[in-house]
């Protein structure tokens, strides 16, 4: 067996989904069946149980599965321990992340890092903010990128960056002609907002329900680009992280008035899998995002 094999088979435990197993690995989803056949061939027993309609190992395939999660993680460390001792940052990061994050606040560390590391290719997928915390845990995502950082097991966070949350009117609002409000001057005002069940719609509900504060939702979306869409023909105002309105207000086609007694921010992590190896390129983009530093990483850091 090679090693791509055992990883095949990481990944199918991990999604307990033959196609995202299929996915992850860049191959066919019959081609991951087969590959599990061989396996059982090899072995002489049954990996799989069969009889059950959910994904379930034998007994046998938990211990196989235990054992080649073990020699994965030392082939990812020996594979990143070479590439540090060739002193060559290459290879690829998967981030997935929510659209709001990665048009706006990633846009320009990913500029400045793939200009000054261009042997490193990133690569970001848009998802719903559930499914990037089950991106990383399944190994799909090496990284994640979300607002309002959820503690699940398996995975470890860290905090980055906090966005400045700013209320958006259209240039014909009444507002308009405002640049700060008070807190209560929120009561009463029509909102756009974000879907039900979406973190940043979640929490700055919370808020206004604790501040007494009433703004009637009249349309809903689940993308920030439908919502200031929305407040631009004035169907209604928003409460939004001011970096996604910056090129708006800079062409004039949104006005931006800051909560002046009420500090309002969201807060962004970085999440990745408990335990999984940080291969140098990884490792020096996830320093670029908490500490803004591009200088090759010291020994000492390499150690930690």
């Amino acid at each position: 067996m090679h090693i791509e094999n055992l990883k095949v088979f990481c990944d199918l435990v991990q999604s307990k989904s033959f196609s995202k197993a299929a996915k992850l690995n860049d191959i066919t989803q019959s081609a991951v069946s087969q590959q599990l056949r061989s396996m059982e061939k090899h072995f002489n027993t049954l990996i799989i149980d069969r009889t059950q309609k959910q994904f379930n190992l034998t007994r046998e395939g938990k211990s196989l599965y235990k054992g080649f999660k073990e020699i994965m993680k030392q082939y990812d460390s020996l594979h990143s321990e070479i590439q540090e001792m060739k002193k060559v940052l290459s290879g690829s990061i998967q981030i997935s992340t929510v659209y709001s994050i990665g048009m706006h606040s990633l846009q320009n560390f990913l500029k400045t890092f793939m200009k000054a590391f261009p042997s490193v290719n990133i690569r970001v997928e848009y998802r719903h903010a559930a499914l990037i915390y089950e991106d990383v845990l399944q190994g799909a995502a090496d990284m994640g990128l979300v607002a309002y950082p959820e503690k699940q097991t398996g995975l470890e966070i860290t905090p980055y960056a906090e966005e400045r949350i700013v209320l958006a009117t259209s240039v014909d609002h009444p507002l308009a002609r405002h640049t700060t409000i008070n807190m209560k001057e929120l009561n009463g005002l029509n909102s756009i907002a974000f879907s039900e069940g979406i973190p940043t719609r979640v929490h700055l509900s919370e808020i206004l329900e604790k501040e007494d504060i009433d703004m009637p939702v009249v349309q809903e979306f689940d993308n920030i680009e439908t919502i200031k869409g929305a407040v631009e023909i004035n169907m209604g105002v928003a409460l939004l992280p001011d970096k996604t309105i910056e090129r708006e207000v800079r062409q004039g086609t949104l006005k931006k008035i800051t909560i002046k007694d009420r500090e309002l921010v969201r807060p962004l992590a970085i999440i990745r899998k408990k335990d999984r190896v940080t291969q140098p390129g990884l490792k020096q983009f996830l320093r670029f995002l908490t500490s803004g530093s591009l200088e090759p990483i010291s020994e000492e850091e390499k150690e930690d």
